[in-house]
């Protein structure tokens, strides 16, 4: 299989390089203008035959572009998505751009411009492509009603919906969000679990069963209007979130069941102030305050020939926070220059009082109870220079400085000092073919969850928490080559490689537990092939063949046996292959996906676990009746998902104690959505 896959992508490299041969087909996007070869505009027509419903179903229709609403991490920059509105991200990084664009019709889109490698006046947050979508300015008012539902032969089914209003009136918008989400795992299933020691002798033979799933509800308010000579965008939501999952295993005579349950509630508030100060010198001034409590509460219940063991509870409660302070000048020099500055300022809070119990006897854990709190201040610059319609340069310098203090069952502060600049640079030696080389110093953020204890009852684990972590940090080298062909044609081939210095892993603690920790340093190297190739000219009308992987190689020096190894859970490979197409005149689109193979797998320091699934398809329909209703319909399907744990007996010699292999049929599951625009 991989060298019929090699053998593909070698072929698919070539059919590209060959592609200036042929002409470009009336569909192809044209360029912003003729001087502008890096900045790709995509009018409604070019959507039609997809037959949009909303502004989110044309963006993931533009060649060569995939969605990402960013990481989540703390502060702004650099955390945010690739989606911009009229050139600007939401005022909420929970808001995401996705999120605004699947409720907005497709009839209020001018016009969707790609960026590439940079332009004046787009702030690209570190992202070497990001999509501009323009909105009209016509008054309108705008409903979207969505109904979906997940089902699962054997499992949870789930239900929910939306609906989204917005009003637009010239300047002034607003509008409200009703939603009612769901979520589940799509590994669930059911198989059978074999543990056998050293030797090979069977330890245990079980059947097995998990199901994860939850939701939350949650209401949304938008308000934009011109203010003080500027514009202000106003976003607040408010949301209950929960999360319930169970695995089980069974024999004659044998029962043991893990279970966890989650509640919570999240609310944010978001506020942007933009005013230009000047004919070429903008202001942009942003405010977001999140916030978010839990309580969480594991319980592992074990029966052996009718005889009960001691239960085990793992409890938990907290609440977080984040409050974040932007603000920014623009200055525009030209229309092929512009530079940025500006600094943030932001205030992180997580506070978590957990607990553990064995047949009722508290069990003492490190960092069971504990507030880590973090200040942090950031000032950047940012310079965009298009050198001439071929070459674009963006270099950039974040200053970046924090202090983070931990106070409960362990007292501890540490401050943190980083500079991280950043070049871009950009050629596009023709209209299709464009390459992009990056240089840059990320410093990633710590998840607050990993300085207090937590658990993990399925696979037997309960881990402490560590006060003494520091951020990751990397340089990072990439080189990029897209070339575009035959309309909606695209071959992107990347490379990258990391130097990582206090690589985050997991390391042993006293006591027998582990903990989320620094290893040292350590590096990756990838490469990233993504193509796409229209099927009209090879006789099937509408159709679009699609591969993409990402090959990651990653080594580290393992903290308990000195050994160099890869970083856990860094997935080596996972190659998708896809094909849809559009059918006019059924008003109809329909596609799908497979998976030959994934999987990962961790290390810890009493144990390897890793699971791998192979053959994972996905098939989807959507009809259109209408402009305004669509019908959608998915099955996905596993063939097997098979997780295997090897534990050794002691941290020292590593001899084998057990290993344990959990074979998974996982359930297929169905989803619907209906969709209706008015």
């Amino acid at each position: 299989m991989t060298k019929t896959i090699l053998l593909a992508t070698t072929a698919a490299l070539a059919f590209a390089a060959a592609a200036p041969a042929f002409a470009d087909t009336a569909r192809a996007p044209q360029t912003a203008e003729a001087s502008d070869q890096g900045v790709l505009v995509f009018a409604p027509d070019f959507f039609k035959d997809a037959r949009p419903n909303t502004a989110l179903d044309m963006v993931n229709r533009v060649p060569g572009f995939s969605v990402n609403d960013g990481d989540g991490a703390r502060g702004f920059e650099g955390a945010v998505g690739n989606i911009l509105i009229n050139g600007s991200r939401p005022a909420s990084k929970n808001d995401t751009g996705s999120n605004v664009l699947g409720r907005t019709v497709a009839t209020q889109v001018e016009r969707i411009e790609l960026v590439r490698g940079g332009a004046p006046g787009i702030d690209m947050q570190g992202y070497s492509v990001v999509a501009n979508v323009i909105l009209k300015t016509t008054s309108s008012r705008e409903h979207v009603l969505t109904a979906n539902a997940s089902l699962f032969e054997g499992g949870q089914d789930l239900f929910g919906g939306s609906y989204q209003f917005t009003a637009r009136e010239g300047e002034r918008t607003w509008g409200v969000t009703l939603s009612d989400g769901i979520s589940s795992s799509d590994s669930n299933g059911a198989g059978y679990v074999v543990r056998t020691d050293a030797n090979g002798n069977v330890l245990r033979n079980e059947q097995y069963y998990n199901d994860g799933y939850g939701g939350g509800t949650s209401i949304r308010g938008n308000f934009s209007n011109p203010f003080m000579g500027g514009k202000i965008d106003l976003t607040a939501r408010y949301g209950l979130n929960d999360w319930h999952n169970i695995n089980l295993q069974t024999a004659p005579d044998v029962r043991r069941e893990s279970l966890y349950d989650e509640d919570g509630h999240s609310g944010e508030f978001g506020v942007v102030f933009t005013r230009p100060l000047s004919e070429k010198l903008k202001l942009e001034s942003r405010f977001i305050h999140e916030f978010g409590d839990f309580e969480s509460v594991s319980t592992s219940r074990t029966r052996l020939a009718g005889v009960d063991s001691p239960e085990q509870l793992f409890s938990g409660e907290g609440e977080s926070s984040e409050t974040i302070l932007r603000s920014l000048v623009r200055y525009e020099r030209s229309s092929a220059m512009d530079f940025e500055a500006g600094g943030e300022i932001a205030y992180n809070m997580l506070e978590v009082e957990q607990a553990y119990t064995v047949g009722g006897v508290a069990v003492p854990l490190p960092s069971a109870s504990v507030k880590v709190e973090e200040t942090r201040g950031e000032l950047f610059g940012k310079a965009t220079w298009r050198i001439n319609p071929k070459w674009t340069l963006e270099t950039g310098l974040r200053l970046e400085s924090s202090t983070i203090s931990q106070s409960g069952d362990a007292s501890q502060e540490k401050s943190f000092f980083f500079a991280k600049p950043r070049v871009l640079a950009t050629w596009t030696p023709m209209a299709n073919t464009q390459v992009r080389l990056r240089i840059e110093r990320t410093v990633g953020q710590l998840d607050f969850g990993d300085f207090a204890a937590s658990a993990e009852f399925a696979d037997e684990n309960v881990f402490g928490g560590n006060v003494n972590l520091e951020p990751e940090s990397r340089w990072v080298g990439e080189a990029t080559f897209e070339k575009r062909f035959w309309g909606e044609g695209i071959v992107s081939l990347g490379l990258r490689h990391d130097e990582i210095t206090n690589a985050i892993d997991l390391i042993p603690l006293d006591g027998g537990l582990s903990a989320v920790g620094n290893i040292g340093d350590g590096t990756l190297d990838q490469l990233a092939l993504n193509v796409t190739i229209p099927t009209d000219k090879l006789g099937v009308s509408g159709g679009k063949f699609g591969f993409r992987n990402t090959w990651n190689k990653t080594e580290v020096t393992d903290p308990t046996t000195g050994e160099k190894r890869p970083i856990s859970d860094v997935r080596a490979t996972q190659a998708t292959i896809t094909f849809q197409q559009d059918i006019t005149g059924l008003k109809l689109q329909w596609g799908g996906a497979w998976i030959p193979l994934l999987g990962q797998k961790g290390y810890q320091p009493d144990q390897i676990s890793g699971w791998r699934g192979t053959d994972y398809y996905e098939l989807w329909a959507e009809y259109k009746p209408t402009p305004t209703l669509s019908i959608r319909t998915q099955v996905n399907i596993w063939n097997d998902f098979d997780v295997t744990r090897t534990v050794f007996a002691d941290r020292e010699t590593r001899p084998v104690a057990f290993v344990e292999e959990r074979f998974v049929d996982p359930r297929t599951f169905w989803q619907i959505r209906v969709r209706k625009t008015f």
